[in-house]
C-alpha cells in the first residue's frame, strides 16, 4: 500500500535530510521574489511541467507525518479502520525548517517527496531515496505554503504560496521537485488563518482547497484545473472551526476513495471524512487521536 511505502521512503529520506539541512544545497537559480510574470516562463521540453493525463488521477492517500521541536519525524499510516496506525520513527535532522509538505508527482495517489523551507528562506526539495536540491531563495515572503496536489492542469503536484500582503500564488510542479515561476491567482487571502487541501472534495476530478477565516468560518474553493484561475468562487461549509489550531489534509485517510480533512484541537486529533458532495463535503468529526498531538510543530 502507498502508506507503507511512504514510511520506508521517509526513513531513508530523513537520513539524507539531516546532512542536507546542515550543508549548502545545490542551487538551481529559481527565485521566489524574481518571478512576477503572469504566465510561467518555460524552457525546453525537458523542463516543462509534467504533461496532463487523460486518466483519472488516484485519490491521494499519504501517511501523516509529525515533526517535533527536536527535529524528529514520526509517521502515521492509515490503519484501514478509519484511523491511524501507531507511530513509527522516520528519522531526525529536521531542525532549522519553517515549513514542510508532501507532494505527489505521478497521479497515482502516492507521496514522492517533500518540499521544505529553511528558516533562512531557502526552499528545498527532497525526493524519497535521493538527496536534497535547492529550488529557490527568498521564500520568507510567504506566511503560508501548501501543496494541494495538482491544481494547474498537468500531472505533477503544484504549490500554493500566500504572501504576507494576502496575495496568492501558484507554482506549477515539473514533476522533479522544481517549479515554474509563480503565477498570481488571487489577493485578499490574508483573511484566512488556515488553508488546507490534497485532493478532490466534490467528485469532479479537480483538486480543491478549504480555507478558514478569522471568525472560524470554513470555505470551500472548488478547483477549476486552470493554472491562471485555479479556484471557483468560494462556498461556505460551516462555522465554529476556530476551535482547531491546525487543519491539514493528507488525502484519503479512511481509504474510501474520498479526500478527508484532519483537525487538531490542543493535543487531540479529529478526522472529517469526505463525502464527495460540495454542499456538505465532510461528515461529522471523529476522534482519531486522544493526546500528545500538540507536541508536533509540523503535521503534514
Amino acid at each position: 500500500m502507498a502508506k507503507t511505502t511512504g514510511r520506508q521512503h521517509m526513513r531513508i529520506a530523513a537520513r539524507a535530510a539531516a546532512a542536507a539541512l546542515t550543508a549548502a544545497l545545490v542551487a538551481t537559480g529559481t527565485s521566489a521574489v524574481a518571478a512576477d510574470a503572469p504566465q510561467p516562463s518555460l524552457g525546453a521540453a525537458a523542463d516543462q511541467p509534467a504533461a496532463a493525463t487523460s486518466a483519472v488521477a488516484a485519490t491521494p492517500s499519504f501517511a501523516l507525518y509529525g515533526v517535533n521541536s527536536a527535529g524528529t519525524a514520526y509517521s502515521y499510516a492509515p490503519n484501514g479502520k478509519g484511523g491511524l496506525s501507531a507511530r513509527e520513527n522516520s528519522g531526525s535532522g529536521w531542525v532549522g525548517v519553517s515549513a514542510m509538505m508532501q507532494v505527489g508527482h505521478q497521479a497515482d495517489g502516492k507521496s514522492d517527496g517533500l518540499w521544505f523551507r529553511e528558516t533562512n528562506g531557502n526552499m528545498g526539495y527532497l525526493k524519497f531515496d535521493s538527496s536534497a536540491i535547492q529550488i529557490g531563495t527568498g521564500w520568507n515572503i510567504y506566511n503560508k505554503i501548501i501543496s494541494p496536489g495538482q491544481i494547474g492542469g498537468a500531472a505533477a503536484g503544484d504549490m500554493l504560496a500566500r504572501a504576507t500582503n494576502g496575495d496568492l500564488y501558484v507554482y506549477l510542479g515539473y514533476g522533479n521537485g522544481k517549479v515554474t515561476k509563480r503565477i498570481k491567482v488571487g489577493y485578499g487571502w490574508d483573511i484566512y488563518n488556515e488553508i488546507a487541501g490534497n485532493g478532490d472534495l466534490n467528485g469532479d476530478g479537480k483538486n480543491d482547497v478549504v480555507a478558514r477565516d478569522k471568525s472560524g468560518v470554513l470555505w470551500l474553493y472548488k478547483g477549476t484545473g486552470n493554472q491562471n484561475a485555479p479556484f471557483a468562487k468560494r462556498t461556505k461549509i460551516g462555522s465554529g472551526w476556530n476551535q482547531y489550531n491546525l487543519l491539514v489534509s493528507t488525502g484519503d485517510v479512511d481509504l474510501d476513495g474520498k479526500t478527508d480533512l484532519i483537525a487538531r484541537k490542543g493535543g487531540e486529533l479529529y478526522l472529517y471524512k469526505g463525502t464527495g458532495n460540495a454542499a456538505a463535503p465532510y461528515k461529522a468529526k471523529a476522534l482519531i487521536g486522544t493526546s500528545g498531538w500538540n507536541s508536533y510543530k509540523f503535521l503534514f
